[in-house]
């Protein structure tokens, strides 16, 4: 009997391995209620297809790519904090090594309306001064627009 739970379980798991998809997530709402239902969300940005700010100054985008799960997030309903139009919030921080030990932070704003602001600083890990600080403005991609920041759920 134990025999045949075992190959159950088993099955089971190679199944939702096999079969697990990812949904895309076209807007703020749908984005808003997966992760207020407790579901795993993932972000993946082209920055190269974002506009750069850096120094007060639009700069030429890195062709690069980045993700992250989204873990600790804020919503702010429009007005709740003075803000006109209502926000998510989450950022992550990962010490890496680029040419020596620094922290990587990025913070996402995602906005009611549909748009993103990314900002990326490096921080010195002795006394945490600014090394970079950069912001990228996007929008959701919603499959039809040229957004360069998407949204996946997993199913």
């Amino acid at each position: 009997m134990k025999k045949i739970y075992l190959i159950v379980i088993l099955f089971l798991v190679l199944v939702n391995v096999v079969f697990a998809r990812t949904i895309k997530l076209n807007n703020f709402d749908q984005l808003l209620k997966e992760l207020n239902n407790g579901e795993i969300v993932r972000v993946v940005v082209h920055y190269g297809n974002c506009k750069l700010i850096s120094g007060n100054e639009e700069k030429t985008s890195p062709d690069a790519i980045g993700g992250m799960y989204i873990g600790t997030y804020e919503y702010f309903a429009p007005m709740s904090i003075g803000n006109p139009k209502g926000f998510l919030a989450f950022s992550h921080t990962n010490l890496i090594n680029y040419g020596g030990f620094i922290y990587n932070y990025v913070k996402f704003k995602i906005y009611d309306d549909n748009t993103v602001k990314i900002t990326a600083q490096y921080a010195n890990p002795g006394d945490f001064s600014l090394e970079m600080n950069e912001n990228f403005f996007s929008e959701i991609n919603n499959g039809k627009n040229k957004g360069a920041v998407y949204f996946y759920k997993q199913e």
